[in-house]
């Protein structure tokens, strides 16, 4: 027995339709979902379930939106797209260099639920020429 991949990753959010223009806007797609008795959505990237959104009342969110969890991390394409995009928008964001021997870029920034997203670029992208004047990690 052993875990071979990972499936998806939850998100409860009271405010479901900006985090479905979220993250469709950075290409995840809206799917068939099963007919639960809560409101929610499925983002696919391909023909997999990805992330689940599942709708809950103002009054029931936490104070702190973060738990055990720390954050979500995807893979990626077009860093400097991605980058422009959330500073239109006013979300600040963090771009690091992992070290070697992966040497990957690394995005981070926060959803509209307050959950840290990561997304990682192959290592040849090219970074926004003012990578290093970024906000802190998630800010």
């Amino acid at each position: 027995m052993a875990i071979t991949a990972m499936d998806h990753f939850t998100v409860t959010t009271d405010r479901l339709s900006q985090s479905i223009a979220f993250y469709t806007a950075l290409g995840l797609q809206v799917g068939p979902r099963p007919d639960f008795s809560v409101g929610g959505a499925w983002l696919y990237a391909g023909d997999r379930a990805i992330l689940h959104l599942v709708e809950a009342a103002s009054e029931r969110m936490p104070a702190v939106r973060r738990g055990a969890i720390d954050h979500i991390a995807f893979r990626g394409d077009g860093l400097i797209a991605v980058s422009d995009w959330l500073e239109a928008r006013g979300i600040g964001r963090t771009l690091l260099r992992t070290p070697r021997p992966f040497t990957q870029w690394q995005l981070f920034f926060l959803d509209p639920n307050g959950a840290e997203v990561e997304i990682d670029f192959d290592a040849d992208e090219t970074p926004p020429e003012d990578w290093k004047s970024f906000g802190p990690r998630g800010g």
